[in-house]
């Protein structure tokens, strides 16, 4: 229904929508772009391909001003000033295609963009289980048939459709990383040799390379947990963790994003955060919203399976529809 309402409030939407655009800045957030089928995402990730995405930068340049790191920090204060409304370029998790795909293009046109990235993936060593449940989950697809232990794993009748295996393997969360391993080897999944071979991850020669050409590479803590389901102490650690490693590498230590969401962070979290007066700003990615943290910036999710005129219009329809309602800003307990 929520859905339905929407759709019919963004028909109502400019085409102009740098006008109509409530906040004065459009965090847009990528995966990976590829014409390619990428078996570790496919199954989790609606990513773009080359014509879509170059299409979403057009759309957006021409309603808003592409701004780099820098010039985002002088906007905030007061040393910037841009002819039209700002769009912050972000990606996250630091796949190859970024380096392959992505930068190209954005050299060509001119654009900055900032990859949050998780270190421990960096350079092939290890894969997130979100990756991992992909694979599975496309290995499922292809096999005639399937291990009777994959059934019991998941306490399924050994009748049930492939499609609900599925869904149970992609459900597995970041605790369930063992349960993911276990599968593997069921399944004949071999994460490392796969790691070799297609090696989904950016190399650290890579994101030096990408540092020297002028783009961002940031915190997107060490090995991608959601942080709503952490301790305190276990959200302080993962992410000091992250930040030793940029510093060390000579990456961007003022800023991080969240992996997942920042949904059910709470506001002692933040004030641990910013007690490192090197961090400038952090990033969630609930769409066009407001955070009762001034420092937390909420990004939008570009790959809904939509072109980026649409969904920016659903964003802005959603946000007039909280506006009535006065929930169109995060409080922080």
């Amino acid at each position: 229904m929520k859905d339905r309402i929407i759709n019919v409030l963004a028909a109502f939407e400019s085409d102009h929508i740098g006008k109509s655009f409530p906040l004065d800045y459009c965090l847009p957030l990528y995966h990976s772009v590829s014409d390619k089928e990428l078996p570790h995402l496919k199954h989790i990730i609606r990513y773009k391909n080359i014509r879509q995405f170059e299409e979403d930068l057009d759309h957006i340049a021409t309603n808003f001003q592409f701004v780099d790191w820098q010039e985002f920090k002088d906007y905030w204060s007061g040393h910037f000033k841009p002819k039209k409304k700002i769009a912050l370029l972000t990606f996250d998790d630091g796949f190859r295609e970024f380096y392959d795909v992505v930068a190209p293009i954005l050299e060509r046109k001119g654009i900055y963009a900032c990859n949050f990235v998780n270190p421990a993936f960096i350079d092939n060593e290890e894969m997130m289980f979100r990756c991992k449940s992909s694979l599975l989950a496309d290995a499922v697809d292809k096999k005639k048939t399937i291990d009777p232990e994959v059934y019991r794993i998941f306490s399924l009748d050994s009748h049930v459709e492939k499609g609900i295996v599925q869904k149970k393997i992609l459900s597995v969360n970041y605790q369930g990383n063992d349960i993911l391993d276990k599968l593997a080897v069921k399944l004949e999944v071999d994460f490392k040799a796969y790691s070799k071979e297609f090696k989904p991850y950016l190399s650290t020669e890579e994101l030096k390379e990408l540092t020297r050409k002028g783009f961002g590479i940031s915190s997107h803590s060490w090995d991608h947990p959601k942080y709503g389901d952490l301790s305190l102490k276990e959200q302080m650690e993962t992410t000091g963790k992250t930040f030793a490693y940029l510093k060390e590498n000579g990456f961007l230590y003022e800023t991080f994003a969240f992996p997942f969401t920042d949904f059910e962070v709470k506001k002692d979290f933040f004030d641990e955060l910013f007690k490192n007066e090197e961090i400038y700003c952090s990033f969630g990615c609930a769409g066009i919203k407001l955070d009762s943290v001034k420092r937390n910036f909420q990004r939008i999710p570009m790959e809904m399976g939509e072109s980026g005129a649409k969904i920016l219009k659903k964003e802005i329809a959603y946000f007039r529809l909280k506006k009535l309602i006065n929930k169109n800003t995060i409080i922080r307990e």
